[in-house]
């Protein structure tokens, strides 16, 4: 499921019309990044956490020449699963 599905899938069950319901997942979309770039959590009860880690700086090799590469330290957004979500997944 691409973007554009989502927007549709939300648009059917909310009944609201698709530039609606694409406004309101970029406003989510938007809300969750803008938590997560002050280094708030998200936390959406049955669904999930999204987080942020520090990755600290490292030394990396380059695959073709061998030398030795300094990867800098940044930061990743991390998405865990809520339990609600892992028993819908692995329901048959």
């Amino acid at each position: 499921m691409n973007k554009q599905d989502l927007v549709s899938k939300v648009a059917s069950s909310a009944d609201i019309s698709k530039s609606k319901a694409a406004q309101a997942v970029d406003a989510v979309i938007d809300a969750i990044k803008a938590s997560l770039k002050k280094g708030d959590d998200v936390r959406l009860v049955g669904f999930g956490t999204f987080s942020v880690a520090k990755r600290a700086a490292t030394t990396g090799r380059n695959p073709r020449t061998g030398e030795p590469i300094k990867i800098p330290a940044s930061k990743q957004p991390k998405f865990k699963a809520g339990k609600e979500l892992k028993e819908a997944v692995n329901k048959k």
